[in-house]
């Protein structure tokens, strides 16, 4: 099987859909269930996957469609051979969350890697993290300019934890209301573009269609980044199978 780990707050864990507090069910090409895609719920077992990936998981609020399951499809569809392979996804996205509730010791963080080991127990082999955060870090000046290393910390301790120091790690430059963004929302977005790590990349959110908010992505937007994900994926996380 192959593992993602689906990380980060609410764009990570799916508000395409989600209209005064009710998902609206709609399924786009791409999004839905496939006998060879799985997720890891609550209760750290292996279910099928369907949306909303993170139902159980950022319990407080609606979750809708995210950019889990459109990138999971592609990359069952794009593999060698879709019939044997085994996708699991594992979610612990978070809604509302700032980086420094992600450090390492925190319950958001231990969480994260120990249902990453979990799945891992099950058999498989962890292919990438993917991260989608920050909109949280906006508020000051403080959190704006300590994202940087923030972020290369976490990236760190995750490697280090899961005792795989190349491990392929995926982010998302946030996008906040319309261009231009306000100073904190781009220093945010400097940080996450400027990360300087092997095996990091960088898929960059700007221009995804937002809902009326200014904040969270419409569906079509999610199917977008899960395309973007997948395009990254299979551009440097392919030559990096074992």
């Amino acid at each position: 099987m192959d593992i993602f780990v689906l990380s980060g707050q609410s764009n990570m864990a799916g508000r395409g859909g989600v209209y005064n507090s009710h998902w609206d069910h709609f399924l786009t090409a791409g999004c839905q269930p496939d006998p060879s895609i799985f997720r890891l719920n609550s209760h750290l077992q292996w279910e099928q996957a369907r949306e909303p990936l993170h139902a159980d998981i950022d319990e407080r609020k609606v979750c809708g469609t995210g950019p889990g399951m459109i990138f999971a499809n592609i990359i069952l569809k794009h593999s060698i051979d879709p019939e044997k392979t085994r996708i699991g996804l594992v979610p612990c996205a978070i809604g509302g969350t700032a980086i420094k509730e992600w450090e390492k010791g925190s319950s958001l963080y231990e969480n994260m890697i120990t249902r990453t080991k979990e799945a891992l127990n099950h058999g498989g082999i962890l292919r990438a993290i993917l991260w989608y955060q920050g909109e949280s870090d906006v508020g000051s000046d403080q959190d704006a300019n300590s994202y940087k290393h923030n972020l290369e910390r976490l990236i760190h301790d995750i490697r280090s934890d899961l005792q795989h120091p190349d491990l392929l790690f995926i982010q998302v430059a946030i996008t906040v209301g319309d261009p231009p963004y306000s100073e904190l929302v781009q220093k945010v977005r400097e940080a996450q573009l400027g990360v300087n790590i092997p095996n990091v990349y960088c898929v960059d959110a700007k221009g995804l269609p937002l809902k009326e908010d200014k904040l969270h992505l419409t569906t079509e937007a999610q199917v977008q980044l899960g395309k973007m994900l997948a395009d990254v994926y299979e551009s440097h996380g392919i030559s990096n199978k074992s």
